[in-house]
């Protein structure tokens, strides 16, 4: 699931994101309501994490312009330093789902991501768990890659790259838009980071057509992973 969290500040951003991928799921960070308003008419996101306080709007007036402007979806999940009672019925009535109050321990914020999700969207959760392209057996939930029935080694940094990759077949991908998603920011025009883990992914992965899938270069754009048959060429291939 693709999710965006709203929060200025750095450490609590880099924690949630953590906790969301740790689960399986691809984390877009803001650090301002302008900026996720932004993105949000671009492309929908699957659910919402949200403080309230935020340098250019609250987290109430954002939660209602989710409602208004978007309708029933995303849900929304408000993470906060608020814990009076009124605080919370405020924010449910403007239109979240649930409320947490920071700090939050990983744990239960992962379940309760998972049970608004499942209620959200409970056809797509379902579905979501597990990949089945080609030679590859990928699981959200167990973060595992199976290649021919045999689990691959990888970090886990590298697994959220590969279930970004796989969820995203087909399209082409810019290294900003994978940094975003998988480390949370973009990490500099001159860095190679993405380069090398693609490459090592490739490698580990064995990436290649006779396995089902083909990861390939598309000039002055980025890179896309392909599913092609097992006679297909590997020109274009990133290398």
């Amino acid at each position: 699931m693709r999710i965006a969290s709203v929060e200025d500040d750095e450490d609590q951003a880099e924690m949630i994101r953590q906790i969301l991928t740790g689960i399986g799921h691809v984390c877009e960070c803001f650090a301002s309501g302008a900026a996720f308003m932004a993105a949000a008419r671009r492309e929908p996101f699957d659910l919402v994490v949200l403080d309230w306080q935020l340098p250019d709007v609250s987290g109430l007036d954002l939660v209602q312009w989710v409602r208004r402007e978007l309708g029933d979806l995303p849900p929304v999940l408000f993470v906060t330093n608020r814990t009076l009672e009124d605080d919370m019925v405020r924010a449910i009535e403007a239109g979240a789902d649930d409320y947490m109050v920071k700090p939050v321990r990983a744990g239960e914020m992962g379940a309760r991501i998972q049970a608004i999700l499942r209620r959200a969207l409970p056809e797509v959760t379902r579905s979501e768990d597990l990949i089945q392209i080609g030679s590859y057996l990928i699981s959200a939930r167990s973060q595992t890659v199976k290649i021919h029935g045999d689990p691959v080694a990888i970090s886990p940094r590298e697994f959220d790259l590969v279930l970004f990759l796989f969820r995203n077949m087909g399209k082409t991908l810019n290294r900003e838009t994978v940094e975003k998603a998988v480390w949370g920011r973009q990490i500099g025009r001159d860095s190679r980071t993405v380069d090398t883990h693609l490459s090592r992914l490739r490698v580990k992965l064995a990436l290649r057509p006779e396995n089902g899938v083909k990861l390939v270069s598309v000039y002055g754009k980025g890179f896309r992973l392909e599913c092609v048959d097992s006679n297909a060429s590997e020109v274009g291939e990133v290398e």
